[in-house]
């Protein structure tokens, strides 16, 4: 299959504090998605297209917004990496007639996980959410507590420390993704990271805020991740408690799992600490988006034109 024509925006500035690099090792192995959609709109089975390759790509239309308009179905998806799908996943990707993918994988994990596998002529645009190298030893910390199920070192509040960090240092990549929907060529769009969490997860909560729809709702929408990689999640947490055993020398029902657990199921406090970091910062989600992703009045009601109906 020809490679898709690809965009290319430059990484994130090196972050302050928690590096993003051991936030996309982090996000690497999460799992999201659960429950009946809010506010009135399509339930879980409709919103989610079902993959071989890939268990968290669904559909953000259905979402009613603060004045009562409903985001459009069928334009605007978000996922997690898509390098893993069968040539019937890629069939499915015509169907629905993508025509652009957002991917904010680095090329380090691209060359690590593989390029998306995408339909011919599908253009990709990169948007590399790039950690630098300032994570104090955390990643070696994270890896340590994957090899050994030990994770009494990697901290509970990792996840929404995360979430400060891309509303602080992912401007460009969010201004570029809400410019790129707006335009009425680059849809159907899809735009995700490795398993679609943490910064897809807020990637979403940056759009579908721009376009009107509550906050309650956006949470919800985060949370969803968790249904859909439920398996995934609790096979994931069967192996370490097993491993954290093992080291331990004692039953695998005697393992606690409080951390394990935190780093792998999300919370919506997790999503929360985006919106309050977007507060401290700006005064609001919407000011952040205005004066953090510079993005403006007229940008704005391009997109919920656009994106709404």
């Amino acid at each position: 299959m020809r490679a898709p024509p690809a965009l290319e925006f430059p990484p994130l500035r090196r972050p302050r504090g928690i590096a993003l690099a051991a936030w996309f090792l982090l996000a690497a192995l999460v799992s999201a998605c659960g429950g009946e959609a809010p506010g009135g709109s399509p339930g879980v089975d409709a919103r989610h297209v079902a993959l071989d390759g890939q268990s968290n790509f669904r559909d953000l239309g259905g979402y009613r917004t603060a004045d009562g308009r409903v985001v459009k179905s069928g334009v605007v998806y978000r996922s997690g990496t898509l390098s893993k799908l069968s040539d019937a996943d890629v069939a499915t990707l015509n169907a629905l007639g993508i025509r652009t993918v957002l991917n904010f994988l680095t090329d380090e994990e691209i060359r690590a996980r593989g390029a998306d596998r995408l339909p011919e002529g599908v253009k990709l645009v990169k948007l590399p959410l790039d950690g630098g190298d300032g994570g104090g030893g955390l990643v070696e910390v994270v890896l340590e507590a994957r090899r050994t199920g030990d994770f009494s070192k990697v901290p509970v509040d990792l996840n929404p420390d995360i979430h400060r960090l891309l509303v602080r240092d992912a401007e460009n990549q969010y201004a570029a993704l809400l410019r790129a929907l707006a335009d009425p060529e680059s849809r159907p769009a899809v735009f995700h990271c490795s398993h679609g969490v943490h910064r897809t997860g807020t990637a979403a909560a940056v759009l579908l805020t721009a376009l009107g729809v509550p906050w309650e709702t956006i949470r919800e929408d985060y949370l969803l991740s968790n249904e859909y990689r439920k398996d995934e999640i609790e096979k994931r947490l069967t192996q370490l408690r097993a491993l954290a055993a093992e080291s331990q020398g004692v039953p695998p029902e005697q393992v606690d799992t409080t951390n394990m657990r935190a780093f792998y199921v999300l919370e919506g406090r997790y999503v929360d600490a985006a919106f309050e970091e977007a507060v401290e910062r700006f005064g609001s989600m919407e000011r952040y988006i205005r004066n953090g992703l510079g993005i403006t009045e007229a940008e704005i009601e391009r997109l919920q034109a656009e994106l709404l109906e």
